[in-house]
């Protein structure tokens, strides 16, 4: 049966009303086909707050497919259930904290009409500070976002490639890790979901595997190794900082988890040199990454073995220069505030 919405916009969300009002305001603020083209799934992880209330409102002005579990089933199993939720030929998972700039909705869909044989899409983003969204009236206005916005990825070619070509760090230094950066086909994600560890997903430890820190990464890593893809490099939404709860594991996530991203990505195609290149580039900031764990305990550090890591990656020039890079930015640091 062919499906009856070209994109569904999936957002997983718990306890953040607050975000997904904003998040949901810049959806409706495109204006764009939903009666025929778009819809919007919204998984929320039994949330306690006004979550219900800001999607019954919004739901009167564009249609939404909105799920409450009873409890709280941890991030893996929320992003699965919205996207399992979805009738969309691709899929767009967001945060619920990310906002769309103006008529985003209306390119990404000239894309995929526009590149049929395409299977994922990375599309750029913009940063910006939380202070700064809600430092205005609520909800945010898109069209009082700053002019000066940091793209997430720098590389400045768009256009159509294989799969396996975005992962370098000039094009996604994360590897993909960004959920909001990828516009995918749903029926690839759906025949490959089976790939996750069903133990590991169902684990509520924050980021405890692999597989419940970056799910869509297993997922991608073994439906799309062999489609088509196209790099966007025009920033089509707004990726929050400042709104991440699990900021205190990066290092965790930055130094152990986008590694083990590497190694699934090299089972399944991507060239060996380029998987080492990579890898080395992933190390840039290890030892401090790894010493911060130790330090502060409560990082991560019980979901690893540092002796074990130390050995595996201690070949690499940048498990050398993290530590260096790490001095000299900390002496600049102290120098300009003796300044």
């Amino acid at each position: 049966m062919d499906n009856p919405y070209k994109l569904s916009i999936c957002i997983p969300t718990f306890n953040r009303a607050n975000h997904l009002r904003n998040c949901l305001q810049s959806i409706m603020s495109n204006h764009s086909d939903f009666e025929s083209q778009l819809e919007v799934c919204i998984s929320d992880n039994g949330s306690t707050d006004g979550t219900f209330e800001v999607v019954s409102l919004a739901q009167k002005k564009i249609p939404i497919k909105y799920h409450r579990s009873s409890k709280n089933l941890g991030i893996p199993l929320n992003f699965l259930k919205v996207i399992e939720m979805a009738s969309g030929e691709f899929v767009w998972l967001i945060g619920d904290d990310d906002l769309l700039l103006p008529h985003t909705l209306d390119k990404v869909l000239e894309l995929i009409n526009g590149f049929s044989a395409v299977d994922f899409f990375y599309i750029n983003s913009f940063h910006l500070n939380t202070d700064y969204v809600f430092s205005f009236p609520q909800p945010f206005n898109t069209s009082c976002l700053p002019k000066d916005m940091i793209p997430f990825s720098s590389f400045k070619c768009s256009g159509e490639r294989n799969f396996i070509d975005l992962i370098k760090p000039k094009i996604s230094f994360d590897f993909l890790g960004g959920m909001f950066l990828s516009v995918f086909r749903r029926e690839n994600w759906m025949k490959n979901v089976n790939a996750l560890d069903k133990n590991a997903i169902h684990d509520l430890r924050t980021f405890s595997h692999f597989d419940n820190t970056f799910p869509h990464l297993k997922i991608f890593s073994k439906a799309f190794a062999n489609s088509k893809a196209y790099f966007h490099a025009e920033p089509l939404s707004v990726c929050l900082t400042g709104a991440r709860e699990w900021a205190p594991m990066q290092p965790l996530v930055m130094s152990v988890r986008l590694i083990e991203a590497l190694d699934e990505y090299r089972k399944n195609g991507l060239p060996y040199f380029k998987y080492l290149y990579c890898k080395n580039y992933a190390l840039n900031n290890f030892i401090p990454d790894i010493g911060s764990m130790i330090y502060y305990k409560k990082t991560g550090l019980e979901y690893i073995n540092p002796i074990k890591l130390l050995l595996k990656n201690c070949l690499f020039p940048n498990f050398y220069l993290s530590l260096f890079n790490f001095i000299v930015r900390k002496s600049i640091l102290q120098f300009k505030r003796v300044l």
